[in-house]
């Protein structure tokens, strides 16, 4: 493939996780009318929203594995025609019965889109597949960001919410056959598959590490889950913010995540160890989320919005993937379906845990994700060390 066609492709891949970051909020922001459609209470909307992670419970391992089988474009394709019914489902739900099978399609729509995705775009780029992973998050910010915006105006102007439900259908409607055109490169060239037969066996601690990073790939997805699901509303209770000032955080939160990739990709691309990277990444948005809970007032948060945006969701999460996927070279598929099945495991958990502590106040969701990100942070540091050693002893 030359470079044009790479580009021409990653481009396409990208364009379909735009529209999964505005997915990824648009639940928690029409919150109010989803709770009328359906005439439950906001609890029960949130408890919806963890049906994503469900549907990406059921498919992500045996998707990520058979991925590896039968390529990668085949998912792709069938993540996007499994999204759109989540799209246009919610929009005619009557009950939150239905609303839950819809959010499954979303959550299953999302593993397929991973499965496939990833480890295309680790081998599409395969001397920066750090970079190109991470800037998956780039499009995921771009449209978390560009969701509440569009909410906003819809709601300004007294327009039909189902508007930016309909939008997201479409786009990924066109991109289908954009990419049902386009080349996908190849799993391994012979050479990649000389390397991958000699790799050594793993040690003890590359072992450690992998058990680590699975749990990473649960606690970083938590860490950034529960903000971007209630900033605005922490904003609205803590800090009694009007609904445009609190919709504001977020996308202060996504300005945030855009910069942490465009950092992140500097960086690996100047071949800056990505263990680095995760390590001081963590630290970052703990200190952030303990200023953000403790320090009361606008100031504050407003700031801690941006920073945990780039160091929590800047695409630290993807970081982790490809560390992970470097110990299993010829696996791709099947590590990222491990690495996200434990994400998936997040989505679904953790808004069931958040809407049980939304009794006790918007904060202590807040402290409760300072926990989450204090175990991010202890992560961090010991596949920093156990890297560190390993390359010791490989010298």
């Amino acid at each position: 493939m030359d470079t044009k066609q790479k580009m021409r492709l990653g481009f396409h891949l990208y364009l379909n996780y735009f529209v999964h970051g505005m997915a990824i909020v648009i639940l928690a922001q029409n919150m109010v009318p989803l709770g009328q459609q359906w005439d439950v209470s906001v609890a029960r909307v949130s408890m919806v929203i963890s049906s994503l992670g469900i549907g990406r419970l059921i498919v992500l391992y045996f998707s990520g594995r058979l991925s590896d089988r039968f390529g990668r474009k085949i998912f792709i394709k069938l993540g996007i025609w499994t999204y759109i019914p989540f799209f246009l489902g919610i929009i005619v739900s009557s009950n939150v019965y239905v609303a839950y099978f819809c959010g499954i399609l979303a959550g299953m729509a999302n593993s397929f889109l991973d499965s496939g995705t990833y480890p295309a775009l680790m081998e599409l780029f395969p001397t920066r597949a750090a970079s190109a992973n991470v800037f998956i998050k780039a499009f995921i910010s771009a449209g978390e960001l560009l969701l509440p915006i569009l909410v906003t105006v819809v709601e300004t102007n007294h327009i039909w919410y189902g508007v930016n439900f309909i939008l997201c259908a479409v786009i990924l409607f066109v991109n289908f056959f954009f990419i049902s055109k386009l080349e996908f490169p190849k799993q391994l060239t012979a050479q990649q598959k000389i390397i991958a037969e000699s790799h050594p066996k793993m040690t003890f601690l590359g072992k450690v590490n992998a058990v680590t990073l699975t749990i990473y790939g649960y606690i970083s997805m938590s860490t950034f889950y529960l903000v971007s699901q209630w900033l605005t509303k922490y904003g609205q209770e803590v800090l009694k913010l009007g609904m445009a000032n609190a919709r504001f955080l977020v996308s202060v939160y996504s300005i945030g995540s855009l910069t942490g990739v465009v950092l992140i990709t500097i960086l690996t691309s100047r071949r800056i160890k990505s263990v680095y990277v995760m390590m001081v990444s963590t630290i970052i948005s703990l200190l952030a989320l303990l200023a953000m809970t403790f320090i009361l007032n606008q100031t504050t948060i407003f700031i801690s919005s941006f920073v945990i945006g780039m160091s929590a969701a800047g695409g630290v999460m993807q970081v982790g993937l490809v560390i992970m996927s470097e110990l299993f070279p010829t696996k791709k598929g099947t590590i990222t379906g491990i690495y996200y099945t434990a994400g998936a495991i997040s989505s679904f958990t953790i808004p069931v845990i958040t809407g049980y502590l939304y009794k006790f106040g918007v904060q202590s969701i807040m402290i409760f994700d300072c926990f989450i990100a204090l175990i991010g942070a202890i992560c961090g540091l010991i596949v920093f060390f156990n890297r560190r050693q390993l390359a010791i002893e490989k010298d």
